[in-house]
């Protein structure tokens, strides 16, 4: 990082060697505005406003015939696109399905992997998970009578920021029944080794689950190489679907014999499906795990999106600006704001690190405000965290230069101050 120079100049020259920067034209940008949030939600790319437009055309010109007629026909529609995400995950084409939201799909992989018996009766996350995953395997644990006080194991933090692996490797003992850990922690952004844990959780036998949410579309993955039992995740950050995108979920293709926990009539093999009988004749594939029949506008925006991803030439090249932008963005940092009481918050080493800069201040709540007022859109997450993402597709180097001296500005001349020092209804 020592070896940036921390000069618009700089950020212009990274611009011009920048084969990804063309890209930005393929999204809606707002004029002057610095969208430092695709970590929460993605800016819309025109092209899911164009997929969007023609498949609701379709229900316009075909009625019901949209599911076997147009240009993208509805009833195989998921499983089409879970083919596409299989690139962005490292899985085969039948492990992926687009359906459901991250937390349905964490329920409907609980109640097929959870399998309590003797002993083995406890769930294992860790104390830095996103909330959701949490209320959902309590909820679990309920289901089956258990207490989560005593059968919800959460691997406990040293410093408020990360876990630690092997500490996370020595809680898996024989009462253990199945593992869900994030890929990337959500505040922090510290990428987990997927490799080295699930490998631990294979030797002893204990099913393991990934919460993808913050990493799928901004890290390349190997869950099928890596023998990862199952996976979930959204699409509406780095992936760019929309608000309330339809999510998707993986399944190692060892487990697809089994019958999933939650079955529903889109969960059948497709040609048997509408011979309507009352017992369920699974699909051969992750297609299998659908419970209810899909969200088809909330899935189309995803189909002009992934077009995105293979024009940019993959996940890998993705990773690659990423990694990029965030060392010129933590190298900025360091040169000019620490002096005003920030610190990193997230990892520095690129094989820990998501794809968000997690900023820690005092009064980060009254600083986003600030940020806003100056155009510059971040994320805070209680009780001190600003998170900034510099997105591959649409953030240029000299956006991460201007945001940068804006935020100095703010401090420099304490505007912050004006603000309160408290989340909003939507932090």
């Amino acid at each position: 990082m020592k070896m940036v120079q921390p000069t618009k100049e700089y950020a212009e020259k990274l611009d011009q060697q920048d084969a990804l920067r063309d890209m930005k034209k393929e999204f809606y940008v707002q004029e002057d505005q610095i969208y430092l949030d695709g970590n929460s939600l993605g800016l819309m790319p025109k092209r899911a406003e164009d997929t969007l437009n023609e498949v609701i055309d379709s229900w316009k010109n075909f009625g019901i015939d949209g599911w076997s007629e147009g240009k993208y026909p509805w009833y195989y529609l998921s499983e089409n696109l879970g083919k596409q995400v299989a690139s962005l995950i490292g899985a085969k084409p039948e492990e992926v399905i687009v359906t459901g939201s991250t937390t349905t799909n964490l329920h409907q992989l609980a109640a097929t992997f959870y399998r309590p018996e003797g002993k083995r009766t406890k769930i294992l996350a860790d104390e830095l998970n996103f909330p959701s995953d949490i209320y959902a395997l309590q909820s679990q644990l309920l289901l089956h009578g258990y207490d989560p006080d005593e059968h919800l194991i959460q691997v406990q933090s040293e410093d408020g920021r990360t876990i630690d692996e092997d500490k996370i490797i020595e809680s898996m003992s024989d009462e253990v029944a199945l593992i869900i850990l994030p890929t990337v922690l959500y505040r922090s952004g510290q990428l987990l080794n997927i490799e080295k844990v699930t490998k631990a959780a294979n030797e002893r036998g204990i099913p393991i689950g990934w919460d993808g949410c913050h990493s799928v579309g901004a890290i390349p993955h190997h869950f099928h190489d890596l023998d990862v039992d199952f996976a979930y995740w959204c699409h509406y950050k780095y992936v760019n679907s929309g608000p309330g995108g339809v999510a998707g979920l993986f399944v190692h293709e060892k487990h697809l014999d089994k019958r999933p926990g939650l079955t529903g009539w889109f969960g059948s093999d497709k040609d048997r499906q509408f011979d309507m009988e009352h017992t369920f004749t699974k699909a051969h594939t992750a297609g299998a795990y659908q419970i209810g029949t899909p969200h088809i506008f909330s899935v189309a925006p995803l189909i002009g999106s992934l077009q995105l991803f293979e024009e940019a030439g993959g996940i890998e090249k993705i990773r690659e600006k990423s990694l990029q932008q965030t060392r010129y963005m933590m190298a900025l940092v360091e040169e000019k704001l620490m002096a005003y009481g920030f610190e990193l918050g997230n990892p520095v080493e690129d094989e820990h690190r998501g794809g968000h800069i997690c900023l820690e201040h005092p009064e980060a709540a009254r600083i986003a405000k600030a940020l806003k007022e100056q155009n510059v859109i971040p994320d805070f997450r209680a009780p001190n965290v600003l998170r900034v993402a510099p997105i591959a597709f649409y953030t240029s180097y000299a956006d991460i230069y201007e945001a940068v001296e804006r935020l100095q500005f703010i401090m420099e001349n304490e505007t912050y101050k004006a603000f309160p020092n408290e989340r909003g209804t939507i932090a």
